[in-house]
């Protein structure tokens, strides 16, 4: 968890980096495309992890101890940095969206180093770096949390909330920042084109969104049906199987919407 005070998160970034047990495990990532309505084309890909023989990041996640939360966290950017850099093709200026943990995060500046090196190591622009949060981790300090969005920012890098709208703070958490991008969470998504409840929170999503200056993007697609109607509403970025599946350290290939 985060320490409350900013003190308590400066001491523990200061060893953190070196006193963090290492991982006694090793991990990969799969892609899942992000694609741009507007354009017909893939916008970027969320890096996603997986065990060595493609196991799900429940698996993965159940193998972290607290102690290792920083460890993993720093090293998931790493990796999702490295394999990205290797399969992304050159000059399609596309974005990679990386999940962080807000609470394995001690201080911004320090934290961010190793991806900052990672970068620079694989020649992969911070530019098109996107850092996520989910809102299904609770987030106890979010004056914390606000400074990790400024430092990120500070250093080029876009920042998103995941899963919005089905997390532990909803609108709340607008009022103390605003991401660049939120992701509308699959429940919200899930037959939407059937259901006026579902229509109408989306609706007034979009319409703080479009006053907050938040792009919008809609997770969890399954069907044309929801894809159509999102569209229609004024979403321009979808994720989910309908484009296609997570594909394990490689790009997947894309369900791109006829014209």
């Amino acid at each position: 968890m985060v320490d409350g005070t900013l003190g308590g998160n400066i001491r523990m970034a200061c060893s953190g980096c070196t006193t963090s047990p290492k991982l006694d495990f090793d991990f990969s990532m799969a892609f899942q495309p992000i694609y741009d309505a507007v354009e017909n084309r893939v916008w970027g890909y969320e890096a996603l992890v997986r065990g060595l023989s493609g196991e799900g990041a429940f698996q993965v996640l159940s193998r972290i101890s607290p102690e290792q939360k920083y460890r993993f966290d720093q090293d998931c950017r790493v990796k999702a940095i490295e394999l990205a850099s290797r399969l992304y093709p050159a000059g399609e200026n596309l974005m990679l969206s990386i999940n962080f943990m807000p609470n394995a995060v001690y201080e911004p500046a320090a934290c961010l180093r190793a991806t900052l090196h990672a970068a620079s190591r694989y020649d992969f622009p911070t530019s098109s770096i996107m850092f996520e949060f989910t809102e299904n981790e609770e987030v106890t300090d979010t004056a914390h949390l606000t400074n990790i969005i400024t430092e990120y920012r500070k250093q080029g890098f876009t920042t998103a909330v995941d899963d919005f709208g089905a997390g532990h703070a909803g609108l709340g958490l607008l009022v103390d920042f605003q991401p660049d991008l939120m992701k509308i969470d699959m429940k919200l998504v899930r037959g939407v084109d059937s259901s006026p409840a579902r229509q109408a929170v989306i609706t007034g999503i979009l319409g703080i969104a479009d006053e907050l200056g938040i792009t919008v993007l809609a997770e969890g697609i399954e069907t044309e049906e929801e894809f159509l109607f999102l569209k229609a509403a004024g979403i321009r970025l979808f994720q989910g199987y309908w484009f296609a599946k997570p594909a394990f350290e490689e790009l997947p290939q894309v369900h791109l919407v006829a014209a």
